[in-house]
């Protein structure tokens, strides 16, 4: 049962996880680049493919048309045009139209009608008047059900109840009779059929469908209102296949109500759709069910299209499931973003607490730090491998980082390198592909009888998923129409086919894309006052073409070996701080060196160099922070001579006010650390216990510093390398001053790795806390990006510790120093570090165990057992050495009580 549980644990994170935020819209994780709402008949929109919501919803700017204000447009001859016949009928209030009537009006609209134009449509504008009457009332009386869970109503304190019934029905019968107009006359019936529906009188609406509605031969958009509400009635009697039929009727004769009669449909009839098949009489009723089956079903909706072609293939619905088809095929092929690491490659799929490598804590009641590090990797072990079980990782980049190498050929054939319609973290594999080939087959297919312009379009959009850009280009040029929709989409899918069939993009090709095609990259600037506020979206702009372009761009430079050109198609030069590996940085910094850039280079690449300050400053702080990493002190010195004029690492501070998000540059107050100066000589010490969130004044405890004057207390960087090439030399020594200053210089190494309190001093970083400086990869490779570097920030990489290097400076302390105290302080350094090359160990030696396995639990533990035997077998040298040899000092006795994971190891 606990393997169970733990099983929806981990699909829940996946759900959250996968959309990258808790509140990710499903609609927004591909580019759309085929509109789905070209379909002609808007009454459809509801129906486009969506995994939002229930229905689609966005029509951006189209509305589904209204069948009753068409049909009193048409009524008043055409003498208001919609919106104003829209104000007439459900906007202009009763008093307004008595006042109409009584020849004073008052509203614009009416004065503008003039009073003749009462006498003209008299009977129209009384009906009007007696519906604006109704209308609060019609809602149907809430009635509570014994099985309610809750009490949720009324939702209105007005209903049909709350007026008489019969001084209501006989008025009605009264304008119905008196009326001459069989229009009007059938809108009393209309009103007639409701009321009653909504008093819940349902055998008198059944009857006043019969009396009212059916003898007045008119089958247009009043009767089918009428029928709606008839279908209501019907489902109040149980009478579920009737009006589940009456439900499909206006399904099938109506615009606006679709999307209700939907809804109605599902909630008459368990079995709706395959009963309403049952009684399908026509074509046009047996193809509409065949839609709603296959708009249900939506799994392989080809063989019901197939069906809806045998009786129309110039059918608009057969057009809806189309569209729906290739919008899903797009989800597939077309993701925006491609998670790229192995998932236990990566720490990132669910972040740990900042200390989640913590030897101490402050709580000498909570379970040793080192016990709770390896018990939270198991338990992430667990998910990422379910994950990667469940829904496959991508293969490993057998080009490693020799991406200059590449021919053309490779570029173009390498499937695992290419990413756009090939194998994706959303679901593709060979169903998907023979979707693919079937539904193009059935578009070719179609197209070839159809007078609809859109089957070419769809075929040809077809061909350019499965990279046939010749033929779909030849396909769209063919094509002759004035739709200006179809227009838009063939000119779109040229401007793909061009520039996603050219596998290298050189100088040439990025004029032609300037020249060409600059509306597509040259993002128009909104001026917006700089002291306004923004408000916050959730999920940003819906992905574009131009989004997609810039990816193929992207990831075409990535192959190119043109690593800062591709960083920077999606990334701000700021950017570099969060993950500083070495290689990019040194790629961007080319790119921003680069003589004679090419247009498309200066306006559309070089334009995310933003503000960082002085730039060649931001790059030498990169360089010499890893140069620091490496031990090469001197190196390091000669990039922070450059680096004098750094601005700060560069962050926002995101505060909320009652007007929204205001976003503002960080402020460096005097005395705070800011990637540069104000460096405190702590650096050089040791842990009095290990808190990340602690003052470092609380964690960390000072060396004598008496022998090296030029520590001074605050350094900056640069003073920070001139006193560690000072105390490098003096190591070179043999007496106890060497021994010493090989210790600060192996404490500050220490201190400044991933298990240092001082982890953010050489990573461009603010503080020890967030962020994947205490991450520890698996990879052997220098970059862990595949693709591109479109979710460089979604992913943590920063180079890998060395913890050799302040071992071996340990190593000479011990071998010099006669101090039995400092040799076991400096042993228990070494085990720490030791811990660390553990950690490394641990992250590239993982097994991928299905959670399907039923021996799951058997395997994970076997697997455990053998990485704790390594552990102590190999990585507990100095644990061991101080337990054996150094039971009897002061610093071993303060150390089992203030550091947990030692004391726990000490009880081993």
């Amino acid at each position: 049962m606990k393997k169970y549980i733990l099983s929806l644990a981990v699909l829940s994170l996946f759900y959250t996880e996968s959309r990258a935020c808790a509140w990710s819209d499903p609609d927004y994780e591909y580019f759309n680049l085929f509109t789905q709402s070209i379909i002609k008949d808007k009454s459809y929109l509801p129906f486009l493919l969506t995994y939002s919501n229930r229905f689609y919803g966005d029509y951006k700017g189209m509305t589904i048309p209204d069948d009753n204000i068409e049909t009193w447009k048409k009524f008043f001859n055409n003498q208001l045009n919609y919106a104003e016949t829209e104000n007439l009928v459900y906007k202009i209030s009763m008093n307004d139209l008595n006042a109409l009537k009584n020849g004073n009006p008052g509203n614009p609209l009416l004065q503008k009608l003039g009073t003749g134009f009462y006498q003209k449509y008299k009977e129209g504008i009384d009906y009007l008047i007696e519906a604006k009457y109704l209308e609060p009332y019609m809602s149907i009386n809430y009635v509570e059900s014994s099985d309610s869970f809750y009490n949720s109503g009324p939702s209105k304190s007005l209903n049909a109840t709350s007026i008489d019934y019969a001084k209501t029905v006989n008025a009605l019968t009264s304008l119905y009779n008196a009326t001459r107009n069989p229009e009007i006359k059938q809108r009393y019936g209309y009103q007639l059929v409701r009321f009653n529906h909504y008093t819940r009188n349902y055998d008198a609406a059944l009857e006043a469908f019969k009396t009212y509605i059916e003898p007045i031969k008119q089958k247009g958009t009043v009767y089918f209102m009428a029928l709606d509400q008839l279908a209501g009635a019907q489902r109040g009697k149980e009478m579920n296949s009737d009006a589940n039929w009456n439900f499909f009727q206006v399904f099938m004769n109506s615009k606006d109500r679709k999307e209700s009669a939907f809804v109605s449909m599902k909630l008459s009839d368990t079995a709706s759709f395959s009963n309403i098949m049952k009684r399908a009489g026509t074509n046009d009723e047996k193809n509409m069910a065949y839609f709603l089956l296959g708009y249900e079903g939506f799994n392989n909706p080809i063989p019901i299209m197939e069906k809806m072609y045998d009786i129309n293939p110039d059918s608009e619905i057969l057009k809806v499931m189309a569209v729906r088809s290739i919008n899903e095929l797009e989800r597939s092929y077309l993701p925006i973003y491609y998670y790229t690491s192995d998932a236990t490659d990566s720490p990132n799929v669910m972040r740990g607490n900042a200390d989640d490598h913590d030897k101490t804590s402050k709580d000498s009641t909570a379970e040793p730090a080192e016990a709770k590090k390896e018990e939270k990797l198991s338990f992430w072990q667990k998910i990422v491998r379910f994950f990667k079980n469940l829904f496959g990782g991508s293969k490993s980049d057998g080009a490693n980082g020799d991406k200059n190498k590449q021919s053309d050929d490779e570029l173009l054939n390498n499937p695992d390198r290419i990413p756009f319609y090939t194998k994706s973290s959303y679901g593709y594999d060979e169903k998907t592909k023979d979707y693919l080939d079937d539904l193009e087959k059935f578009a070719e297919k179609t197209a070839k009888v159809s007078k609809d312009e859109y089957w070419q379009i769809a075929d040809a959009y077809l061909k350019f998923l499965k990279k046939d850009y010749k033929t779909s280009t030849e396909i769209l040029e063919d094509i002759k129409t004035t739709n200006p929709e179809y227009l838009e989409e063939i000119k779109r899918m040229k401007v793909l086919n061009d520039i996603v069939s050219h596998p290298k993009i050189d100088a040439e090709f990025e004029d032609h894309l300037m020249k060409d095609y600059a509306d597509y990259f040259v993002k128009k600037e909104i001026k917006k006052d700089s002291t306004a506020t923004s408000d916050y979206d959730y999920y940003g702009e819906t992905p574009s073409t131009a989004d997609f372009l810039k990816d193929v761009l992207a990831n075409r430079y990535f192959l190119q070996g043109e690593d800062g050109k591709s960083f920077l198609m999606n990334n701000k030069l700021s950017d570099l701080q969060y993950n500083p590996n070495s290689s990019l940085v040194k790629s961007v910094e080319d790119f921003y060196k680069k003589p004679n850039k090419t247009q498309f280079e200066q306006q559309i690449i070089a334009k995310n160099m933003d503000n960082v300050g002085n730039i060649d400053a931001f790059f030498s702080m990169i360089y010499g922070d890893r140069a620091m990493k490496q031990a090469d002190f001197e190196k390091a010195k000669s990039y922070y001579e450059k680096a004098q004029s750094f601005a700060g690492i560069p962050r926002m501070n995101y505060d909320w006010t009652d007007k929204g998000e205001v976003i503002t540059p960080k402020q460096y107050a005097p005395g705070e650390y800011n990637g540069f100066k104000d460096i405190s000589n702590l650096v050089f010490g040791h842990n009095m216990w290990e808190s990340f969130g602690s003052a470092e004044t609380e964690s960390m405890e000072a060396e004598d510093y008496s022998a090296f004057p030029f520590i001074k207390e605050s350094m900056n960087k640069l003073e920070l390398t001139d006193a560690l090439i000072q105390l490098k030399k003096i190591s070179a020594g043999t007496d106890e001053k060497a021994a010493k200053a090989n210790q600060l210089i192996g404490n500050l190494l220490y201190n400044t790795s991933s298990l240092g309190y001082y982890r953010q001093l050489f990573v461009m970083d603010i503080d020890n806390s967030n962020g994947g400086k205490y991450d520890f990869w698996n990879t052997d490779r220098k970059n862990p990006y595949k693709y591109y570097y479109k979710n460089f920030l979604y992913t943590t990489y920063i180079e890998p510790d060395n913890f050799d290097l302040a071992i071996n400076y340990y190593q000479k302390t011990l071998k010099l120093s006669q101090d039995k105290e400092q040799r076991a302080r400096v042993l228990f350094q070494m085990a720490s570090a030791e811990q660390g090359k553990y950690y490394q160990y641990e992250a590239k030696n993982q097994v991928n165990i299905n959670y399907s396995d039923p021996k799951y639990s058997e395997k994970e533990q076997a697997h455990q057992n053998e990485l704790d035997n390594i552990r102590n077998e190999k990585y507990r040298t100095y644990f061991a050495q101080l337990k054996s040899q150094y039971a009897d000092t002061e610093t071993l006795k303060g150390l089992s009580g203030s550091c947990s994971y030692f004391g726990y190891f000490l009880r081993r």
